[in-house]
């Protein structure tokens, strides 16, 4: 009978940087290979306009990746972008994320499609993360995804998306694709 060891953040970090993107879930090892350019266009315009309308505004930080973002003893991924809000700056360390952040942006690869849409939708929603987007490069297309009574609500962006947590926010997707 073998019994399989849960990996934390202590192995997380002993894994030697190749190029690839390592994440724990569920103690769980987990590789995916870099983002194509366009993935990382679509997530530089994203995170621009964040900048601009979250950051610059003064309502909280706005991080890309990587970042490393532990939600629990067993659990460092890396999104794309990450929104924290002045009222969890404390989850802020000098290393890494160490909490449930505001919004968790995730950009779809052809490697890592299943991956962000059933894997980190999960995680995502039981670590109470109020919002998650899941943008698709390809179809033009931000589906949000708004905690609601622990179970996320979708709702489906493709000009424009208003902030759910931070209700003043309006990112404007044309300037993205």
């Amino acid at each position: 009978m073998s019994t399989k060891t849960a990996l934390t953040y202590a192995d997380y970090a002993a894994i030697p940087a190749d190029g690839l993107r390592h994440e724990i879930i569920d103690g769980e090892h987990i590789v995916n290979p870099a983002p194509n350019l366009y993935h990382q266009h679509v997530s530089r315009h994203l995170q621009h306009q964040l900048l601009m309308e979250v950051e610059l505004k003064g309502y909280g930080v706005v991080i890309d990746s990587p970042v490393d973002l532990q939600l629990g003893p067993h659990d460092i991924v890396q999104p794309d972008l990450v929104f924290v809000s002045i009222g969890r700056k404390s989850i802020l360390t000098p290393s890494k994320i160490k909490g449930v952040p505001d919004l968790v942006v995730e950009i779809l690869s052809p490697s890592n499609t299943k991956h962000d849409t059933i894997v980190k939708r999960q995680l995502y929603e039981r670590s109470g993360i109020s919002e998650y987007w899941i943008v698709d490069p390809e179809d033009h297309t931000l589906l949000q995804l708004v905690l609601d009574n622990g179970v996320y609500r979708e709702v489906a962006c493709h000009d424009e998306v208003i902030m759910a947590v931070s209700p003043n926010v309006r990112v404007d997707l044309k300037l993205v694709w």
